[in-house]
């Protein structure tokens, strides 16, 4: 099979939407429901695409349609070009109107609960147009958001080993982990309690492939111990600061946000060396656009602003 030539003036932008569409919805019926059009339509358009591919794209089944390892490599590479345009047009969009535009963030945990909100704030006191959208979800979903151009930004702790090759991170501030109990918890009545002695409480652990995990794991490994017995892994915020302020769980959390629950104490143990450098993240293969400039510029000054700065970069 010779490689197919897709800059020719054959390959539209309709295919690379569709071809989306069916492998999103698993069906060419669905697909063309999404979209608007026929059946005929969308089956048309494949054929045209497999043609000038010259591979299969998608088997036929009963139930429906699965996408080949042709339409697998395919697909990446369209969702990054849908994704380019997408941020193509919206760059045009602002530049023709530089006072108006949106910037989507998103973010999990590190940086939500302070250095977000007053950076939205600071950004809105001087650009009342400029929307902002904020989305919430786990670090492996943002990076993929990120990376489809559904977000501008992604708030939260830097990643070595994950950040795509085209990630361009702006770092902001740094600071430490703590372990959180509610008040009046059994283990505030201890005095300097050690992991060990807080070994037999349960408690609400990060995810187990999180970098946090293995450096809380460590942590105990150091003293000789293993992780409680009795643990719950959660990503969710909210469901966590409940668990932890209602039953005996112990967290660990950013000291920011430890701080800042009402409901919550802080334990005096050490977490030597379990720190995060909050960064923004954006995709780093094109400019940013003017309001997700302006995001950046004021999540950098907020971000001077905290305990634990990093010098403006």
């Amino acid at each position: 099979m010779k490689p197919a030539n897709l800059i020719d003036g054959r390959l539209k932008i309709r295919h690379l939407v569709l071809v989306i569409a069916i492998s999103d919805h698993g069906s060419i019926v669905r697909a063309a429901a999404h979209l608007h059009v026929t059946q005929p339509v969308v089956t048309r358009a494949l054929k045209e695409l497999e043609e000038l591919v010259g591979v299969e794209l998608f088997v036929r089944g009963p139930k429906g349609v699965r996408p080949t390892v042709y339409a697998e490599a395919f697909l990446e590479h369209a969702r990054g070009v849908l994704a380019h345009l997408r941020q193509a047009s919206g760059h045009v969009a602002e530049l023709a109107n530089a006072t108006a535009g949106t910037v989507t963030v998103g973010v999990h945990l590190a940086g939500g609960n302070l250095l977000l909100p007053r950076a939205v704030a600071l950004l809105k006191s001087g650009h009342p147009r400029v929307n902002v959208i904020i989305r919430e979800g786990s670090p492996d979903r943002l990076a993929a958001d990120l990376a489809a151009g559904e977000v501008d930004l992604v708030i939260g702790r830097k990643r070595q080993s994950t950040s795509p090759d085209a990630a361009h991170q702006t770092m902001l501030y740094r600071e430490p982990f703590r372990i959180v109990v509610r008040r009046n918890h059994p283990a505030l009545s201890m005095v300097d309690p050690s992991l060990g002695d807080l070994e037999g409480f349960p408690w609400v652990l990060p995810l187990s492939q999180t970098s946090l995990r293995g450096e809380l794991l460590e942590q105990f490994r150091n003293q000789g111990l293993n992780l409680p017995e009795s643990w719950v892994e959660c990503t969710a915020p909210l469901t966590t600061r409940t668990l932890v302020a209602e039953t005996d769980y112990l967290a660990v959390l950013p000291e920011t946000l430890a701080l800042a629950e009402p409901q919550l104490a802080v334990l005096p143990t050490p977490l030597t060396g379990v720190s995060q450098t909050i960064v923004a993240t954006r995709d780093g293969s094109f400019s940013p656009s003017p309001s997700t400039a302006l995001m950046l510029k004021a999540l950098r000054r907020v971000g001077s602003q905290m305990p634990g700065a990093v010098s403006a970069q």
